[in-house]
């Protein structure tokens, strides 16, 4: 494994500036590979290790980046919650552990830093705090669905009513009928169409 100036190069590559978000997303999945015992998750590791992150935010670009798992890969499995957490699972041991910033950690790097900004505040203290005063980690158990696992290959089927491909059995039946998640829920969907505009091409 990389150092973690080594790592913060490469995170500040991938996500185009170095942030607070960046170093704690770093630290995060360090301490959480670490717990685990796996040593090289981008390399000889890198089909046991799936990472559930609970924040669209700069942190979740370092874990990825540190730990190599990617949304394309199915590794990397995001959950809305906006909490600055990641839970990383062993598939070959079954063993996982849910690593959370501590909200006090801005205080801290406050009170360590006081005349520097609040972003260089964070992002000097973030460096400097051990794990213990950054994170709250937790050994827990998780269930990773097959049909989540990578490799896998689901069913794929065409929505009667949009003429939409769909894979990994994301459906609902409705009436009798499969349907998409999106004709079959509109309240999941996160578009509407905009009959006001001519279409593409048009």
């Amino acid at each position: 494994m990389e150092s973690l100036d080594e790592l913060l190069r490469q995170a500040e590559a991938v996500h185009g500036h170095m942030c607070p978000g960046q170093i704690l997303g770093v630290r995060m999945a360090l301490l959480g590979l670490k717990h685990l015992g796996i040593d090289d998750p981008r390399g000889a590791d890198r089909k046991r290790l799936v990472t559930f992150v609970e924040i669209d935010r700069c942190a979740t670009d370092a874990i990825g980046m540190a730990t190599g798992c990617r949304l394309g890969k199915r590794t990397l499995k995001f959950r809305d919650w906006g909490k600055m957490a990641a839970t990383f699972v062993d598939l070959e041991s079954g063993r996982a552990v849910r690593v959370v910033a501590l909200e006090n950690s801005r205080d801290l790097a406050q009170q360590l830093h006081p005349r520097e900004s609040k972003s260089r505040q964070q992002m000097m203290a973030y460096l400097e705090l051990a794990d213990e005063q950054l994170f709250r980690t937790q050994l827990v158990k998780v269930h990773v669905d097959p049909a989540e696992l990578p490799g896998h290959r689901g069913e794929r089927f065409t929505c009667p009513r949009c003429g939409e491909g769909v894979n990994f059995g994301r459906f609902e039946t409705v009436g009798g009928e499969q349907l998409c998640l999106s004709c079959a829920r509109a309240d999941l969907r996160y578009w509407t169409p905009d009959a006001s505009q001519q279409e593409p091409g048009q």
